[in-house]
């Protein structure tokens, strides 16, 4: 159990290193998050826009700078740990793929994984439900902490997902940027009619912005839809699985592996063989 403990707590203290070596992915924390989450309040008008949040089936009418702050903290926060991840996952998966074929347990190198996204995301959601609280007054901030927390989790997967699919940086970079763009930008009433639509409930920020949206401006719980993001969660997680499964197995042929000798014979069995070759060679 103590090596286990070991192994787990060694990856996992090398998994935060390399988020905090990724200074670009700390620029981003600092700045972005506040700067688009102030401009998202000030520039969008503060008249109110009617809506009925689905979660609770409650008329609601916010104002539109308000929800539209809401939207622009979840598409920092998920933007953010997608990247963190990705970036972990991009750059690391030669040395998670020797270290898996050098006999380093593959479930610790998950678990340390997990652990470390479970804290990225809420460092990163506490200081954005901290932002929004100093800008707005959200009637549950733990709730809309819960929400940022979920999403970012689920994006976080994905991005390892994306790590460990695409062939050049770039590449997952405009696929997670795409993927936050369409599932917030459909889900965001001042700026899309398709908030109404059926086909926003199968978009994977669904759960969180249906909670947030009832973290900011209601006060009922709306336990179902943070399972609904977890569920999220959970898929893309086993799709990730796969993926890191896939990358850190052996690759190599079998006949360029290494030759692993049998057992050496006893001194019966070479001495039956000598015999053998002895009456062989005299008929």
């Amino acid at each position: 159990m103590r090596m286990h403990l070991s192994l787990f707590a060694t990856a996992t203290r090398y998994a935060l290193t390399e988020h905090v070596r990724n200074r670009f992915a700390m620029l981003l924390v600092a700045v972005f998050i506040p700067l688009w989450t102030l401009l998202a309040y000030l520039v969008m008008p503060d008249s109110p826009a009617r809506m009925r949040l689905r979660a609770t089936g409650e008329e609601l009418a916010p104002r539109g700078n308000e929800i539209t702050e809401i939207t622009g903290a979840l598409n920092a926060v998920t933007l953010i740990t997608g990247f963190m991840m990705f970036a972990a996952a991009f750059v690391g998966h030669d040395f998670d793929r020797r270290l898996a074929m050098a006999g380093y347990p593959r479930t610790h190198l998950v678990l340390a994984k997990v652990a470390a996204l479970a804290l990225a995301s809420a460092a990163v959601s506490a200081y954005a439900t901290a932002i929004t609280c100093l800008i707005w007054t959200p009637r549950q901030p733990v709730l809309l902490a819960v929400a940022l927390f979920s999403a970012a989790m689920t994006y976080g997967v994905l991005g390892v997902g994306f790590g460990a699919v695409m062939r050049r940086e770039v590449e997952g970079m405009f696929a997670i940027l795409m993927t936050s763009i369409i599932d917030l930008g459909l889900q965001n009433p001042i700026t899309s009619s398709g908030s109404e639509s059926p086909v926003t409930r199968f978009l994977p920020s669904y759960g969180a912005v249906q909670t947030s949206t009832a973290a900011g401006f209601s006060t009922a719980a709306v336990p179902g839809h943070v399972a609904i993001q977890l569920g999220w969660f959970a898929i893309a997680g086993i799709i990730a699985l796969l993926a890191f499964h896939r990358r850190t197995r052996n690759a190599l042929p079998l006949a360029a592996r290494p030759h692993v000798p049998g057992p050496r014979r006893t001194s019966r069995d070479e001495t039956h063989v000598a015999a053998n070759a002895g009456t062989t060679k005299s008929g």
